[in-house]
Formats: structure tokens, sequence, C-alpha cells
């Protein structure tokens, strides 16, 4: 039988969802929940949720091994995800052809916010959740932060909560639903769905839960490592922010998808998952599997402890970056309307050739080794910092659920009349309603992107 939604999710139909979300930001303040409650449930809930991580030697693993033939690093059930060997080449940067590990998850995972309005204010259900790879444990998280192995029960462990009302959300009550890429330098055409859904007053919170308004959780990326990755490239797909595209954009609407369609056709770019055996250019360790330089990443694996989790322990493999990464977004006012500068960067994992990328994004000690464009950005974001308007700089982590202590400086810095007023080759300025109306579609930002997008709506005036 269809589950029919509450009368309060209907009782502003009449209401843009625009004015409705504008609403939540503006309530920085608290309704269902005064800054001070957060505060001390969030830390109560970083006391309660134990858990411990060790590094282990990959013979340590547990239901994982190396596979024969391919030496992919593989579940016995087949399933959960694969670290497998991926051969490269490309048409463009400082170096065309090389080989890494990349993840394989074929499977799509969910992300989802579930909203409800509380004393005529839209709300948030948002989750405090450690991941293995967090540099700091607890994290303010969606509802729902699952792959389908999890959700459907693979691990033989407790059910995820609230992923029914997802699963079974009826069309009138999605706010947002959309395929999203990952990490395109570690997974290989890995995609999220993206979801927001109204509920009712049925849906409460439980004890790792909390009804939060959207400026609240806005101020919570202020702080390093509070939002969690996850959380940040669902609050980027919030439809509503801004009526116009058009109005006061530099491109139209129209000139922004033909650009981007002809960089994803014109590059080059072909990627082959091949063996992880004698991987060139990687050692391979009872411990690890490293770059022979040094640099970029290692596998390693770890033995987790939990108490706040579907299954009470486990092991699996995680990628340790090596060093911290930038993550930059310029932005600039024209006749007074705010845009941001995209790139179009090729990443190996993502589906198409491009994605749209942060003004700047890399890891310095890879680029200083490398040279070349990228290098040179990542120097002048770093003068910029002392001679431009920085609107928002923080450090946050990457999905702790593959990454071990994965951090990036995220930085958005307004830059003056003087600066950048022809693009770039492969950069264009879009305003921000047309960001989110691309959002609103697949395949479009990658996840550097969507968290550099949401805390821009947290910052923009």
């Amino acid at each position: 039988m269809p589950r029919t939604i509450g009368t309060d999710v209907l009782r502003h139909a009449d209401s843009t969802l625009s004015t409705r979300l504008a609403e939540s930001a503006r309530a920085t303040g608290g309704v269902a929940t005064s800054p001070e409650q957060f505060e001390k449930w969030f830390a109560e809930r970083c006391a309660a949720q134990v858990h411990e991580v060790n590094r282990i030697p990959f013979s340590r693993l547990r239901n994982w091994s190396f596979a024969e033939n391919s030496g992919h690093l593989v579940h016995d059930t087949g399933r959960f995800f694969t670290v497998a060997g991926l051969r490269v080449e490309v048409d463009e940067g400082p170096v065309k052809e090389w080989s890494q590990p990349i993840i394989v998850q074929r499977e799509i995972g969910l992300l989802g916010i579930a909203v409800r309005e509380i004393d005529g204010v839209l709300h948030l259900l948002m989750q405090a959740k450690a991941e293995p790879g967090n540099p700091n444990g607890v994290q303010l998280s969606p509802t729902v932060q699952a792959t389908k192995s999890n959700y459907t029960g693979v691990h033989q462990g407790r059910l995820v909560p609230y992923v029914k009302h997802f699963a079974e959300a009826e069309p009138r009550s999605v706010v947002a639903d959309v395929l999203q890429s990952e990490h395109g330098a570690w997974f290989y055409r890995k995609r999220n769905r993206n979801m927001v859904i109204e509920v009712g007053p049925e849906v409460e919170a439980g004890e790792d839960f909390c009804w939060l308004t959207l400026g609240q959780v806005q101020e919570q990326l202020r702080i390093d490592h509070r939002v969690n990755m996850d959380t940040r490239t669902v609050l980027s797909c919030l439809p509503g922010f801004g009526d116009d595209g058009e109005q006061g954009g530099l491109h139209t609407e129209t000139e922004i998808l033909s650009w981007i369609t002809s960089n994803q056709a014109v590059h080059d770019v072909d990627s082959t998952v091949v063996g992880l055996r004698d991987l060139p250019g990687w050692r391979q360790s009872d411990w690890s599997i490293s770059h022979e330089s040094g640099l970029f990443f290692s596998v390693t694996a770890v033995d987790v402890v939990a108490n706040s989790r579907e299954v009470g322990g486990w092991t699996q493999p995680l990628f340790e970056p090596h060093g911290v990464g930038i993550a930059a977004l310029l932005v600039k006012r024209f006749g007074g309307v705010l845009h941001v500068l995209l790139r179009a960067r090729i990443e190996p994992g993502y589906i198409d050739a491009i994605e749209l990328a942060p003004t700047v994004q890399g890891t310095p000690e890879n680029h200083a080794r490398l040279g070349g464009a990228v290098h040179e950005q990542l120097l002048d974001i770093e003068r910029r910092l002392s001679t431009d308007r920085v609107l928002y700089d923080a450090e946050m982590s990457e999905e702790g659920g593959r990454f071990h202590h994965s951090r990036s400086r995220y930085m958005i810095i307004e830059v003056g009349d003087d600066h950048f007023d022809e693009e770039p080759p492969g950069f264009r300025w879009m305003t921000l309603p047309q960001i989110t109306w691309l959002l609103q579609h697949r395949h479009y930002l990658n996840v550097q992107a969507r968290s550099l997008i949401a805390c821009l709506h947290a910052c923009a005036d």
C-alpha cells in the first residue's frame, strides 16, 4: 500500500521551495534545537561512539584477499568494493600516461537528507557518525549514508535507520534526487544517489540524529572537519537558490552546456582497469601498496572496532593520501552579480572525460615535483590569501569510509575588478543560480566543486 505524506508536508504547497530554504538558512539561532543544545548533543555523541582503528598487514584482513590471477584486492562476497589497477592515457597535463591503484565500486550508494517543517521552519535530520578514516572520529553526516551492500544487509548487521523513507519515497516528497560522481582520481566511475526528501511529523530523531535548520548546518561548515563530504555534496544539490540563472550571467545556460559538451568531446581519456599485481611504478609490501616516489597515496589495511555501526567490527583496505590537498574557488562580481570560476578537469575515474572542478585543485607536494600550470596556480592561490578577500577557509576531510585521513583545505576567494576579465583556456565564469541548475543533473560538477558550492551558499552575501 503506498505511503501517504503527512499533512504538514503539503501545508505550504503554494510556497516556493526557494523561500522555505531561505527562511531555514536565516534561522541560524535554531528552532527545534538551540546552538547550545546542538553542541551538547554533538559532544555526547562524540564521547559515546567508540571507534578504534588500527593499521594491520594485508594478511590480517578478514574476508578480503588478493585474487590469484589479477592481484585485485577483493571481498569474499564479491560486494562492497575492489582495489584494482588502472592504466591511464590522457591528452593534456604534465603527465600523459601512468598507472595507479583505483577503487572499483559498481553499486550506487545512497546519500540522503530528510527534511521536515517544525514550527513553520524547514529542518534537516542530521546524523552524528564516525568513519574509520575520519581524522577526528565523528562528523555531521546525512540522514542516510550507505552503500547498497550495507542497506541491503550483505554485512548481516543491523538495518540502516530511515533508509525505507528514501527507498519508498513518493514523488511529491522528493526535493532533490540526482546521481553524482565521487573522487575521479581514486574511484573508477563511482556514483552516489544524492537525495533530499520531505517527511512528516511521524519521523522523529533517534539518539544519533538531530533536527537542525539549514542555517545551523551551514554554520557548522565553517568548523574544520565538522561536516562530512557526503553532507556537503547533498547540500550542493538543493534546488531553489536564485530564481533566474540567466539574469546577469556572462554566458547563457545554452552556451555553458555547449562549452561543457565540447570539452567532453574533444579530450582523449583512455582509462582501462588492469591487474593490481606488478603495477608499473608501484611497490607492494606486507603493509602497503605505495608509489616508488613516496608521493600521491598508499593502499593500506585497518582493523575497526565500533559500537555505533551496523556491525561491531570489521577489517578493510583504505586509501591514504600523502599531503593535504587544496581546493579553491575564485569568485568575482560582474555587474554586481557574483560569478564562480570553474575549470574543465580531466580525472581518470570520471564517466565522461571531464567534470567541472574548482578553479584550483591539487596537492602541492605532488605538483611541486611535476611542475606545470596547476603548480603555478597553487602558488598563486597562496599569494591571494594575503591580497584578496577570503570568504571561506577551512580544512575538511574527504570520504572517511574509503580514505584514511584524507584532508583538503577548502577556500573561496573574491578577486578584484582588475583580475580575470578574460577567461583562461579551459575555465568559465558562471553565476550561482546557473551552477545550482547544473547540479540538478548528473556528472557536471566534481565532488570538490560541490563541497565548495555548499560552502559558498553558507557565506554568499
